[in-house]
This record gives C-alpha cells, sequence and structure tokens, in this order.
C-alpha cells in the first residue's frame, strides 16, 4: 500500500469513529430536550457515520491495483461513493425540512435546554477540527470520497453553531419557533452543498478533465521542454485521486528512435511528478516534411 492509500485511509477510519461518538451524544441530547434541530442533528450524524463507513470502505477498494478487467484501476468507486453521500444529504435535507415546517406549524416545547446547548458547543468546535483534518487528506490526496466527507463534517459543525444559537434564543426569549426555523434554514444551506458535491461526482463519473490550474502545470512540462517543437491532441481526466494524461508531441524528423524516446520518457516523468498521483502516456510525432502544413502534424 502507497503512502497516499495509508493516509486516505486513516483519515476515513479516524472519521468513522469521531462521528459514531458525536451521533451518539447528539441522539442523547435529542432526547433530553425535543429539540427539532437537535433530532436533526442526530439524523444527519447517522448520515455521516454511513457516510464515513462509505468513504472508508471506498478508499480501500479503491486503492486495489489495475487488474486484467480493470485496466484503469478502481479509482471510480470513490467517485460513485462520493455521488452516493450526495444523495444520502439530499435525502436528509428532505426529512430536516419536513420536521422543521411540521413543528412551526403545530409547536412543541423543547426541555432541558442546557444540556442541548452544551452538546451542541462541544459538536461544533470538535466536528471543525474532524473536517479540518479530513478535508485536507482528502485534498492532498483528491480523494474525493474524503473531500465530500470532510464536507459533511464541516456542514455538521456549522449546523450545530445553528442549533447552539437557536436553543439559546429559545432559553432567553421563550420562542420555540426559533429552534424550527434555524433547521429549516440549514436545510436549505445543506441542500445546495450536496447539489454542488454531486455535480463535482457528475463530472468525474464521465471524465471531465483536470483543473485549469493542474491543465497549466502539464502546459509548463510540455512548453518548457528542449526538443519539443510542438503538441496536441492533449486528454486529461480524473479517476478517483489519480490522474491519466495522454499528448502527442512533435520532434524533429532527423531525431532517432531512442531520443525520441527519451524524450517522451522524460515528459511522461515531469507530468507525473507535477500531477501526482498520475498515469502519463506520450505519443511521438515526426516533424512535418518542408512544405506541408505544420498545424496539421501527422497522427
Amino acid at each position: 500500500m502507497t503512502g497516499v492509500e495509508s493516509r486516505k485511509q486513516r483519515a476515513a477510519q479516524w472519521s468513522l469513529v469521531y462521528n459514531v461518538v458525536a451521533t451518539i451524544a447528539k441522539a442523547i441530547g435529542a432526547a433530553l430536550t425535543g429539540s427539532v434541530s437537535l433530532i436533526s442533528e442526530a439524523a444527519h450524524g447517522a448520515t455521516d457515520i454511513v457516510s464515513s463507513l462509505v468513504a472508508y470502505a471506498s478508499v480501500r477498494a479503491s486503492a486495489v491495483p489495475p487488474d486484467e478487467e480493470h485496466p484503469y484501476g478502481h479509482g471510480k468507486i470513490e467517485t460513485l461513493a462520493g455521488l452516493g453521500e450526495a444523495v444520502a444529504l439530499l435525502g436528509i435535507v428532505g426529512y430536516i425540512g419536513y420536521e422543521s415546517i411540521q413543528r412551526l406549524i403545530h409547536p412543541s416545547p423543547v426541555e432541558s435546554l442546557g444540556w442541548g446547548i452544551g452538546i451542541m458547543a462541544v459538536s461544533a468546535v470538535t466536528s471543525f477540527v474532524a473536517s479540518a483534518h479530513v478535508g485536507k487528506v482528502g485534498r492532498e490526496t483528491e480523494s474525493l470520497a474524503l473531500q465530500s466527507n470532510g464536507q459533511h463534517l464541516r456542514i455538521d459543525a456549522w449546523t450545530s453553531v445553528g442549533v447552539f444559537i437557536a436553543l439559546g434564543v429559545v432559553q432567553f426569549t421563550g420562542w420555540s419557533g426559533a429552534d424550527s426555523v434555524c433547521a429549516l434554514l440549514f436545510a436549505v444551506w445543506m441542500g445546495w452543498e450536496a447539489w454542488q458535491l454531486a455535480q463535482r461526482a457528475f463530472h468525474d463519473l464521465i471524465d471531465h478533465r483536470v483543473t485549469d490550474a493542474e491543465l497549466a502545470r502539464v502546459r509548463a512540462v510540455l512548453d518548457g521542454t528542449p526538443g519539443v517543437i510542438g503538441h496536441h491532441a492533449l486528454r486529461t481526466r480524473h479517476s478517483g485521486s489519480m490522474h491519466y494524461v495522454d499528448v502527442h508531441v512533435v520532434v524533429p524528423r532527423h531525431w532517432t528512435v531512442v531520443e525520441a524516446h527519451d524524450l517522451a520518457d522524460g515528459i511522461e516523468k515531469r507530468i507525473a511528478e507535477v500531477l501526482h498521483p498520475a498515469e502519463v502516456v506520450v505519443h511521438v510525432d515526426p516533424e512535418p516534411e518542408a512544405g506541408l502544413d505544420a498545424a496539421n502534424p501527422p497522427d
């Protein structure tokens, strides 16, 4: 197992343990207070547990080396996991919205507010810490599953802050509707976050190209390599945390096969370094003969 895969698995394990503990605490708080926002937090926490399980399973599965039936590896398992988490989050948004509206129409008292406020304060702080760690590992390893998991945790942190404020308003003003309004507002926000996550996963599934910054690094390598007259047919895509790049480079016609091969090999290694982890294939085309259209190099 590579160092990248090991980091991803440790982050997924850490996230799972945290979500289990946090969800149990919120469920206890919901039972003590009867708060719809706390009930929503507990339900959201349950989806986070599922999210963490999916993230852990997907990073393990995607780490399996390529085989005869899957020559490009198993990286899209992470993308599918990210899409599944987005769908789960949309489901919980629907539940929170429904419960919030019902409580606004039919108000019910919120009790034991001190317990609820205390649990939310601790949840907010610890969720921010967990989100920062898991999200950082996800970005550094380009794991969509961990990025989405970190996003879940970040949303959890902010909803905990919102619930903390709402319960404080209920305690000091006696208006129980603040609890439901808070839950409804965060349902809207979570729905937007889930939609963005689903879009990102969808782009990966249909082989969307790498980011502009990553593409610029690839072009910098190609344009900065001595001996490269030009390049064309540059194609890139993501699969899990892996980048795939293939490109045609034009070299002088008088070069030997060995010279052209060494150039291509060097380019592949440099692009793999700037986009790590990456698999790169460079095709070599001879410079067009005098009188031919240089804008249409041979295939």
